[in-house]
């Protein structure tokens, strides 16, 4: 069966962020090269151009310039997918009256719309997220939320879908929307080949939250310190209390505590825990092992340890978190 052949235009900004156009652009070129050199059958083959205001020369914020394929009055076809790219270029209000006009235009007549990072404003200028769930970076979700109050802000995940319409959360989360969109499209084979192939550390589903345990609390500036965090993250499933890693960093378990939480920002039980309930929320969104293989797997012990961390941070068991999960990956692939 011959595959579906699918234009996604990405609308780039002057000011805009490089990354927000060329991450998601990278992903569905890659569609084809998977398809070549894998051996794998996707059910779509994309043609992927950066629409702008006129065509040619783009300055993005970071100094770098890109070539917009098309303007905007050179639409005269709606693509299939039409992603806003955010950045310093698209802002609360005061958005150009021809980006405005053109998601007026094209909304009702594309499969997909979505916006990256900030993009998520000038959709919501245009009056398309009136009423709908929406995220985007989390430095500009209160602006968000306090510009268009029509608009059901959530701060958390790193992408969200409300029937056809996405946004994403800032930056490198345009690249995991992508990769869903392939996935809806092509299946998780594919999307998946596409992610080891970008070295990416992992597929991330749209649920997770834009802050890691790392990034919610902070890297610290002492080299053992900083050292043991990373390795923390490789050795879930050992024992990770404080003399023992106090030990591997040679420094007594007082002190090391001490030292910890000035560091860190929260104690080093606390932090364990973080790492451990992230580990198990990939493991139970994205495998099939029993409870008791996942809480043995990412050092909980127990389920029932387990399922008290959970209620105490996510204030859901990891039971209802798998089906609460695999519900919205339902959705999305049913296009809800």
């Amino acid at each position: 069966m011959e595959p579906v052949s699918r234009t996604v235009a990405i609308v780039a900004v002057e000011q805009g962020q490089v990354l927000d156009v060329t991450g998601p652009y990278e992903v569905f070129d890659h569609v084809r090269r998977v398809t070549d050199e894998r051996g794998l059958a996707p059910a779509t083959r994309y043609r992927v151009e950066v629409v702008a205001a006129r065509p040619g020369p783009l300055a993005m914020s970071c100094g770098l310039r890109l070539h917009a394929d098309r303007g905007y009055g050179e639409l005269h076809t709606a693509p299939d997918t039409l992603l806003v790219a955010g950045g310093q270029g698209v802002k609360p209000r005061g958005n150009p009256p021809e980006l405005l006009q053109l998601l007026g235009q094209l909304a009702p007549r594309v499969r997909r719309l979505g916006a990256i990072c900030t993009g998520a404003f000038a959709l919501a200028e245009a009056g398309l997220l009136d009423g709908r769930r929406a995220t985007t970076h989390w430095a500009s979700c209160g602006d968000l939320a306090e510009h268009y109050p029509g608009v059901r802000v959530d701060p958390e995940p790193i992408f969200v879908q409300d029937g056809n319409l996405y946004t994403s959360a800032g930056v490198t989360a345009g690249i995991d929307l992508a990769l869903a969109l392939v996935e809806q499209d092509c299946g998780y084979r594919v999307a998946l080949q596409v992610a080891r192939d970008l070295v990416l550390f992992l597929k991330r589903p749209g649920s997770q939250s834009q802050f890691s345990a790392q990034l919610r609390t902070q890297a610290a500036t002492v080299e053992p310190l900083r050292d043991l965090q990373a390795w923390m993250a490789d050795h879930l499933s050992e024992d990770l209390s404080v003399p023992i890693l106090a030990r591997r960093v040679a420094m007594s378990p007082r002190n090391f505590a001490r030292l910890f939480r000035r560091e860190v920002g929260v104690t080093p039980a606390r932090y364990v825990e973080r790492e451990r309930i992230e580990a198990a929320r990939r493991q139970l969104g994205e495998s099939h092992r029993g409870m008791d293989r996942v809480a043995e797997a990412c050092g909980f012990g127990t389920p029932e340890t387990m399922r008290r961390a959970f209620l105490r941070t996510v204030r859901i068991t990891p039971g209802q978190y798998r089906v609460r999960f695999r519900a919205a990956g339902r959705m999305r692939r049913e296009g809800r």
